[in-house]
């Protein structure tokens, strides 16, 4: 996992919620629902990313990090 994978997730999370908010205050029914899908899209990424991370960590091996 790289540090650019969470950067990503993390500005997609953060403009989806952009999105969702712009459609919140102009009653723009369709922009609020696409901005909460990216929300939950980012959110799911970051999610696997971080259980990505836990099973390359509990693999056993001991090391540096």
């Amino acid at each position: 996992m790289s540090i650019f994978e969470r950067v990503k997730a993390k500005a997609e999370e953060l403009l989806g919620r952009a999105e969702q908010v712009y459609g919140e205050s102009h009653g723009d029914q369709a922009a609020t629902i696409a901005g909460e899908a990216n929300v939950l899209e980012a959110e799911a990424e970051e999610e696997e990313l971080e259980r990505e991370e836990h099973r390359h960590d509990g693999d056993g091996r001991s090391g540096a990090r």
